[in-house]
């Protein structure tokens, strides 16, 4: 089963980005983000934060890997950032 690629804009709202994390999460043990920009990225990582506050109760920690992603967008070429993230180990 393929996993769903969360798309993050600046305009997102942190907390609705999380819920869909923690749902992900909670249901394929993994989960991806994407954001363009400066401001979106921002969005992104709040909302990894938040995430991780909704997974906490529940013994789950989220650690996250950034990468760079190329995404053709009305025939030009974008870099984005996307964010892989899954359960951390314990140490």
């Amino acid at each position: 089963m393929p996993i769903e690629l969360l798309k993050v804009s600046s305009g997102s709202n942190p907390s609705s980005v999380a819920g869909a994390v923690a749902s992900l999460m909670r249901k394929q043990g993994r989960a991806e983000i994407q954001a363009i920009g400066a401001a979106a990225i921002n969005q992104a990582v709040k909302a990894l934060a938040i995430a991780r506050g909704f997974l906490a109760p529940s013994g789950v920690d989220i650690g996250f890997v950034p990468a760079f992603s190329e995404v053709q967008i009305d025939g030009e070429t974008r870099t984005t950032i996307r964010f892989v993230v899954e359960p951390r180990r314990p140490k």
